[in-house]
């Protein structure tokens, strides 16, 4: 099993794993009328992800963490060619991410892609298609309260 990480706001928590949000607006991964569910391998990574997404003058918003686990072989890689001898720049070996992603999504290839990212390209995103036969073979902690450090 491969543990993974989902921030959302605390008023969307009852619909975190719809890909609503996805749908709506589109992502790194996926174009908008696409859905698509975000997680990362870490907290910490979630959390960043978030962050370089705020207005610097907003409010943090309530956060809520969930924790779940993807069985591994339900997990299919995103194969780049130079990924073994430059993990730095993998997100930037990637061309048209949103294709690859809507390409996965409408092949239904596998319950999760796991690719780069963008932030810490060392560390991984951890992409989920909602609609997947095997997406109940997840296994989702309930939420619990996220809580900013003051210095954020």
């Amino acid at each position: 099993m491969m543990r993974c990480w989902r921030l959302v706001k605390a008023r969307h928590a009852a619909k975190a794993w719809d890909g609503e949000g996805a749908y709506r607006y589109g992502g790194r991964w996926n174009s908008r009328g696409t859905r698509l569910i975000y997680t990362s391998q870490s907290l910490s990574l979630a959390l960043l992800e978030i962050l370089v997404h705020l207005d610097q003058s907003r409010v943090l918003p309530e956060l809520v963490a969930f924790r779940l686990d993807i069985p591994q072989q339900c997990i299919e890689n995103l194969s780049i060619g130079s990924q073994n001898s430059e993990p730095l720049s993998w997100p930037l070996a990637v061309n048209n991410p949103r294709q690859i992603g809507d390409t996965w999504i409408d092949q239904t290839r596998s319950l999760a892609f796991k690719v780069p990212s963008v932030v810490i390209p060392v560390e991984s995103n951890i992409l989920i298609n909602p609609q997947h036969p095997d997406f109940k073979k997840i296994q989702i902690r309930q939420p619990e309260a996220f809580r900013f450090d003051q210095r954020l």
